[in-house]
Order: C-alpha cells, then sequence, then structure tokens
C-alpha cells in the first residue's frame, strides 16, 4: 500500500482513533516477530486498516492491552495483540515494501537503494507466507509488464494491483472469503493504483515515468488532465465508490465496523478530493477544484 488509506478524523469516534492506532503499534510488533526488527520502518496507517477490515470479517476479536514498546518506553500505550492475522499482514505488508523499493530502483529513483535493507524481513516473509508473496510478485510482474509497454487504457493498466488485492483477500481471509469481499480489496487496490497516479502525475512527467493517466489523456500537467477529463475522472471514482459501497454493505460484521465503514465510506472519497483538487505546478496552469 502507499499511504493512501487514511480516516475521516473529524468523524472518528475517540474509541475508534483509538483502536486504529492500537492495531498499527499491534501490527509494527508482529512485523517484528514475523520479518525481523528493520522490516517495522515500512509500517503504514493503511496496513493498519486491512487489519481492522480482516479481523472483522474473519469474527475475530482484537485484544487490545497498555504496554510498552521501543518508540515508548516511559508511557504505556494500548497495543493489539500480536495474533496469526497480524503476522500474516505484517508479512504481506513488508513484501509489498521490498518490491516497491525494487520497482523504484527500476525507475532509476534513489529510494530503490534501500530495497537491500528489507531482503532479510522479505526472506522471512517468503517462507512464512510463500503463497502471498507469490502473489504479489505475479501481479506485480504484470504490472511492470503493462507500463513497460505503455498501456493508455485506464482499466486494463488498473487491472494487476485490483485483482492482487483480490487475491490476497481470498488468501487471508480463507473460509470467510466471499464475492463482497473479494470485489471491495479489488475496487480498494483499484482505488490505490489510480491514488498514486494522481499524486505522481506532475512528478512522473517531469521524471519521464511511465502514468497510466498521463498515457491515457496526454496532458503536460495533473490540472490541464483535470480540467478536459473532469466528466470522464469523476465517472471513473464515483463508480468505485458506488461498487464499495454496496460490497461493504452486503458483508456481514460481528464486531464494530465505524472504523473501517468511515475509512471506505468518507476517508477514501475525501482523499480523492484532495488529491483531485491540486494543481500542476507549472506557471500557467489553474488549479482546478473537480468534484468526486
Amino acid at each position: 500500500m502507499f499511504g493512501y488509506v487514511t480516516p475521516d478524523r473529524p468523524y472518528l469516534f475517540i474509541k475508534d482513533e483509538t483502536l486504529y492506532k492500537a492495531l498499527y503499534c499491534g501490527l509494527c510488533k508482529s512485523i517484528g516477530a514475523g520479518c525481523g526488527q528493520r522490516a517495522r520502518s515500512a509500517l503504514t496507517y493503511d496496513m493498519a486498516f486491512m487489519s481492522a477490515l480482516i479481523h472483522n470479517i474473519k469474527h475475530e476479536d482484537v485484544t487490545v492491552k497498555k504496554s510498552h514498546c521501543v518508540l515508548h518506553i516511559f508511557r504505556r500505550r494500548p497495543i493489539a495483540a500480536v495474533d496469526e492475522t497480524t503476522v500474516m499482514l505484517g508479512c504481506i505488508n513488508t513484501a509489498l515494501a521490498y518490491y516497491k523499493l525494487c520497482d523504484d530502483k527500476a525507475d532509476g529513483d534513489k529510494k530503490g537503494i534501500f530495497r537491500h535493507y528489507f531482503k532479510a524481513g522479505f526472506r522471512r516473509a517468503k517462507r512464512r507466507h510463500p503463497e502471498a508473496v507469490e502473489i504479489i510478485k505475479s501481479q506485480l510482474e504484470k504490472q511492470a509488464e503493462l507500463e513497460k509497454a505503455g498501456c493508455a487504457v485506464i482499466d486494463e493498466a488498473c487491472e494487476p494491483t485490483a485483482q492482487m488485492m483480490k487475491k490476497l483477500s481470498r488468501y487471508a481471509l480463507g473460509e470467510y472469503s466471499t464475492e463482497d469481499t473479494e470485489w471491495l480489496f479489488y475496487d480498494l487496490g483499484k482505488w490505490v493504483y489510480l491514488a498514486d497516479g494522481l499524486d505522481d502525475y506532475d512528478k512522473d512527467v517531469k521524471k519521464g515515468r511511465y502514468n497510466v493517466l498521463y498515457n491515457a489523456f496526454k496532458k503536460s500537467c495533473k490540472a490541464e488532465a483535470l480540467k478536459s477529463n473532469a466528466e470522464e475522472i469523476t465517472f471513473l471514482f464515483d463508480s468505485l465508490f458506488a461498487d464499495m459501497r454496496v460490497r461493504l454493505a452486503n458483508i456481514k460484521f460481528r464486531y464494530n465496523h465505524d472504523l473501517t465503514d468511515n475509512i471506505i465510506l468518507r476517508g477514501i472519497p475525501l482523499k480523492t478530493r484532495s488529491l483531485l483538487s491540486g494543481g500542476c505546478g507549472k506557471k500557467g496552469c489553474i488549479n482546478e477544484q473537480t468534484k468526486s
């Protein structure tokens, strides 16, 4: 994941904020237990959201206790207990981080050098959950092939990332996987890929890197692309949001799902509006506000 999945905090209950942070800290400890201490530095709140969603769909209660950690040695914090699900998600997080840095290296990004920092953690993740790592590897290879070919069809370019999330959900949920859960994760994967494309549009154009939105619209900056293709882009995101709402409504939750509802129904559309409202920073371009 890329750090785009965030809640709408003004509408987040205090209990859910506490749970969100506890899941984050629990995942940090789980990564340490499953993949080693170095791999903990790649954790994002995206995976804390995934932990909340997957635990709830699997009807697994989360145990939260106050304890110390290496960054907070003087004051105890609420931390979710390490369990099989969080260790599995920690391995998935580590594999995603490693392959992302490999991709950065291939793109000539200086951050790619840090992939060596995660090699040991990646090997441990692969030993623990080889099937999940293989899903990530195979779908990212398909993604790389499409990007190398300069794919200009938005739905086609999003497909490998969307399928990766769909297949990972099937692996993580096991017997609790349904058609609705799989398509919810598919939508989330597609949204993340599009959000990343929006966020990096101007940077990718400047550095001559692949960006599906640039290849589709051929505009020199994001503001121009949004201005001339507002209707198509709005329809693209609104269709995703509509399907997420339908899938979410069809999933049965045993425990409180206010946190995940907030993120899916409010946080993701809010983040989209933020990405759509940004200009390109080029002289003469207008910062257009586009509603999603």
